[in-house]
């Protein structure tokens, strides 16, 4: 599996290999000694797995949860393709402001990993994509924000030859700036504090050595 790191800080894209047969293919989208060299630490402990699809077309962002308690997400597409698209919304980030996207499909099979206190969109390329998460807190609709994706301002690559469909909440969401200016941003130091504390204690687990 290989890694890189985005342009929004912390954040990875990891793209596994394909093993094709005459049966169909394989693949692992998550390996634990690729993300932990990658990352700098294991996985968190997952809380939470989520399922969603999408017709073509479906712009679903930009989502963040409220830090604390913040979450951090590993997403990948199981089925179709789709544009998957990180922003730093973390005040005092040194990559503040910014976005990266990953083309995820069913050739690449790319995943991405979102740190906590990043806000995540996607869009949906093709009929029935499923995107599949795992996440490190359960989900509580009271902690979950959303960020308009259409805000000018980020010109994130939202664009598809249809109008983009979006849910109510979303197409309701404030700017980043007015976000921001309110006060609902994630504060980056704060994030990392929270994101240390996600890696698994894998001291608690070592089989001591016989003496």
């Amino acid at each position: 599996m290989q890694a890189h790191a985005l342009a929004v800080e912390g954040a990875l894209q990891f793209t596994p290999r394909v093993f094709p047969d005459e049966r169909g293919l394989f693949i692992s989208p998550f390996q634990e000694e690729a993300f932990t060299e990658a990352h700098g630490a294991p996985l968190f402990h997952v809380a939470q797995t989520n399922h969603s699809m999408s017709r073509r077309g479906v712009v679903r962002g930009i989502h963040y949860t409220v830090t604390p308690p913040g979450t951090a997400k590993y997403v990948y597409c199981a089925r179709g393709s789709a544009l998957d698209i990180v922003v730093d919304i973390r005040v005092g980030s040194p990559t503040f402001g910014r976005w990266d996207s990953v083309l995820m499909d069913q050739r690449d099979h790319r995943a991405t990993y979102l740190p906590v206190g990043v806000g995540h969109a996607f869009v949906a390329l093709e009929d029935d994509t499923v995107m599949s998460y795992m996440l490190s807190e359960s989900y509580v609709p009271a902690n979950e924000l959303s960020l308009s994706v259409l805000d000018p301002a980020l010109g994130l690559p939202v664009t598809v030859d249809t109008e983009p469909v979006l849910s109510e909440r979303d197409r309701a969401a404030v700017t980043f700036a007015e976000a921001h200016r309110q006060g609902l941003l994630p504060d980056y130091a704060r994030c990392q504090e929270i994101e240390r504390a996600l890696a698994p204690d894998t001291a608690a687990t070592t089989v001591p050595a016989e003496a």
